[in-house]
């Protein structure tokens, strides 16, 4: 479908890739890897035509739709939710009405070769309407914008009311209706809840029959859908076939594998070269020196691509907490409408968190999980009941509020030091090391990080200090994989009390132990972990059928 032979891209000084080739086939899924500026993005670019190689050929099967669903969806004004849906099928659309009128002009009378010659048009445009999907349109978008969260009755909502993140759904939702021969999907899981990406895996697995390329910093969502990795690192292309798990642990064996031949092929070069300067000033060797010299020429080196550092940081214990750390009792929560009138967010909650629980806090979209959090943090008073936190509770909280109240103009070593202020440079380093910050980046101005690196400093700053309650709102959006396994790694390892929300299901599984659910204003408390929670909730969603 579409062929990639040995392409060659380059932006500046930096060399992306040389002489690499893959293919997207027809119903392919294949999920897309690589550390950042390694030239994902770039790849998906060079597929659309929004960039050029600079060596090498692309070829593309006629007529082959693609669909690009970006971070950057643009500017959105002027258009209902659903009309801003409609609008990416446009060609559907136009298609839609050319047949319209070609109908109307077979009614009317014409010459024998005229309608031969309108026949054949229509023929055509029916073909690709159909290809299209035309007939089910206006369904279509009804249904994909509904599974992405945007329900009927936000449908003719204008486009311009909706916040960042809605309007990211509403661009994938444009995207999905299209249903391309070819979908290009970069990060679509952000800014989707549990409820919503769940929704779209069934949709890509059973309703989606064309090819997929995607990127995703989502582990449960990339192994449940993807059957290839394409991985973009170290200026090559690699595939692998497998999923997300399967890839880890190839890239891992391949990488024993070229040590292993690097070992042999330095041992062997050693011998040849120990050979031909203990001979080379012998005339009765110069034959064999001369051969083995040219032999040495034509050997292509093995070369060893450079090895992520992982740095581990000890984490200081932080002080102990009394046994009971927050006692809620009949807690509710109401939000002021603007035309007047309240909204209950919640009501009637209580319960006790534990020290050293890791507790998720989990609901559907719009259920309160936010809301509860800014309540259990003291950020925002609750309507009726109470919060207490029990004896030596050092409370530290987290959304993606707080990284827009890091000074923009202070550097990354600068804004960790002001958390630590005792700290030696060395522990400062190296905490920003397990954060991947290293070398220059720690110089960088926090104006000019991007949103996964202000994530990464702000969480940096609150596992420096001396906390024993944390309570994170979404700590894992805008962190690619490897930083969701850092601060995995740093949450299991704390021996506070964490209480979170995260859309992350692998993150999830692997860190609580105790879930809280805000179902409809209530909520339901499961003394398991996620896996148990899953099942139990599993169990009453089939006993209310």
């Amino acid at each position: 479908m579409i062929h990639l032979s040995n392409i060659t891209k380059q932006h500046g000084n930096q060399l992306l890739f040389r002489d690499a080739s893959f293919q997207i086939l027809p119903g392919s899924r294949t999920g897309l890897v690589g550390p950042n500026g390694a030239g994902k993005t770039t790849i998906f670019r060079i597929i659309t035509g929004e960039e050029e190689v600079d060596a090498g050929e692309i070829t593309c099967a006629k007529r082959t739709s693609i669909g690009y669903f970006s971070q950057d969806v643009g500017e959105m004004a002027g258009r209902t939710a659903l009309e801003e849906v409609m609008a990416v099928s446009a060609e559907t659309v136009r298609l839609a009405a050319e047949l319209k009128e070609m109908e109307a002009a077979m009614a009317e009378p014409m010459d024998d070769d005229a309608m031969a010659a309108l026949l054949e048009r229509y023929g055509t445009a029916m073909e690709e309407f159909e290809h299209r999907g035309g007939y089910d349109l206006d369904t279509r978008a009804r249904t994909i914008l509904t599974g992405l969260g945007i329900g009927p009755d936000r449908y003719d909502h204008p486009v311009e009311s909706f916040s960042g993140g809605w309007k990211m759904r509403i661009a994938l939702a444009g995207i999905l209706t299209l249903q391309p021969d070819v979908l290009l999907l970069d990060e679509p899981t952000n800014h989707l809840d549990v409820e919503s990406i769940i929704w779209l895996e069934e949709w890509l697995a059973g309703e989606f029959t064309g090819a997929l390329l995607m990127t995703s910093h989502d582990r449960d969502f990339m192994n449940r859908i993807v059957t290839r990795i394409i991985e973009v690192a170290d200026k090559t292309v690699t595939t692998y076939g497998g999923n997300y798990d399967f890839y880890e642990r190839e890239r891992d064996i391949r990488r024993e594998q070229l040590l292993a031949s690097h070992k042999r092929q330095q041992e062997m070069l050693a011998k040849e070269e120990e050979f031909i300067a203990r001979f080379a000033a012998r005339a009765s060797h110069a034959a064999q020196v001369q051969s083995r010299v040219k032999k040495l020429e034509k050997i292509d080196r093995i070369e060893i691509p450079p090895e992520e550092r992982v740095i581990r940081f000890e984490f200081n214990d932080p002080p102990r907490s009394g046994d009971d750390v927050a006692v809620f009792n009949g807690l509710a929560k109401s939000w002021s409408l603007p035309g007047g009138g309240e909204k209950s967010v919640f009501s009637g909650v209580s319960g006790v968190i534990r020290r050293q629980n890791k507790i998720a806090v989990v609901g559907v979209n719009g259920a309160g999980k936010s809301t509860f959090l800014k309540v259990l943090a003291g950020r925002t008073e609750p309507t009726d009941g109470s919060v207490a936190l029990g004896a030596n509770v050092s409370l530290g909280y987290f959304s993606q509020h707080a990284m827009e109240l890091l000074d923009p103009k202070k550097t990354v070593f600068e804004t960790v030091q002001d958390a630590m202020p005792l700290a030696t440079i060395g522990v400062i380093r190296n905490l920003l090391g397990a954060f991947l910050f290293s070398g220059d980046a720690v110089d960088k101005r926090i104006e000019n990080l991007s949103g996964g690196e202000k994530s990464r400093v702000v969480l940096a700053t609150l596992l420096a200090r001396p906390l024993n309650f944390l309570v994170l709102d979404e700590p894992t959006n805008h962190l690619d994989i490897r930083s969701r396994e850092i601060l995995l790694d740093a949450l299991q390892n704390f021996t506070g009390t964490v209480v979170l929300v995260s859309h992350d299901r692998h993150f999830l599984r692997l860190l609580v132990d105790r879930v809280f659910e805000i179902d409809h204003g209530e909520m339901r408390i499961y003394e398991g972990n996620y896996g148990y929670y899953l099942e139990k909730s599993q169990q009453l969603h089939l006993a209310a059928c």
